[in-house]
């Protein structure tokens, strides 16, 4: 029997819907799937825009060599979700407000549901808040006007904090809540950079832009550290 490998692929920023001109990471993630023709389930729950969202996705996803879907949690007609995305070779999870994706994936249990997805070898992956989620916790501007810690799925340990170099105040307000104590120590992500982890722990690095980059954050000792990770550009 072959040993399931459990993957989590986290974008600080990039994939079709910020550079639908630049597949890189978009395939990245498909060649990672257990199947040569993966099935691809797009996950739009963080934003209120979620037809036109899964619009992009289809138009982007219908140009690789996959399957692709998407699960609506407004008048779908899929009754049994767990066996659903259980069967999915991917599960991409698109950006939007972590907050209020995370209250509706709980209530519609979701959160176990995709804990098992991945425990049977469904890659899970995902741009901004659908990269924030696996985390332990992440940075989040979820509430407007403010950057607050928000506890997500716990897949991955650690935190998470998306857009690193895109929105001005991602890095000081992350730096600020590392030295409050406020989060937890973890990665942070550029636009067009993704970090890679197999069965939770870190694998490697890529990006689709020749200067983004991957980070590990901590507070050690007062000291707010930032460690630049090697990441490598997927450059076609």
């Amino acid at each position: 029997m072959t040993d399931i490998k459990r993957q989590v692929i986290a974008m600080g920023g990039g994939g079709f819907s910020m550079e639908p001109e630049n597949p890189l990471l978009d395939q990245y993630v498909v060649k990672q799937a257990r199947q040569t023709k993966p099935s691809v389930c797009f996950l739009p729950h963080a934003t209120d825009d979620a037809i036109r969202y899964t619009f992009k996705f289809f138009k982007a996803f219908t140009q690789l060599d996959v399957n692709p879907t998407h699960l609506s949690l407004f008048g779908s007609e899929i009754v049994d979700l767990e066996s659903f995305l259980i069967e999915q070779d991917i599960i991409y999870v698109g950006g939007g407000n972590t907050k209020s994706m995370m209250a509706l994936w709980r209530e519609w249990e979701l959160d176990k549901f995709l804990r098992n997805a991945y425990e049977n070898g469904t890659v899970l992956a995902g741009v901004s808040a659908g990269a924030n989620c696996w985390f332990d916790q992440c940075s989040t501007d979820s509430l407007p006007g403010q950057f607050t810690v928000l506890p997500c799925l716990g897949i991955i340990r650690g935190s998470f904090c998306p857009h690193y170099d895109g929105e001005t105040e991602r890095r000081p307000s992350l730096h600020q809540l590392l030295s409050e104590d406020k989060i937890t120590s973890g990665y942070a992500a550029d636009d067009g950079a993704a970090v890679h982890f197999i069965d939770g722990e870190f694998a490697c690095a890529v990006s689709s832009r020749p200067h983004a980059k991957v980070y590990k954050v901590a507070n050690v000792d007062g000291q707010i550290i930032e460690e630049e990770i090697e990441t490598q550009y997927l450059d076609a």
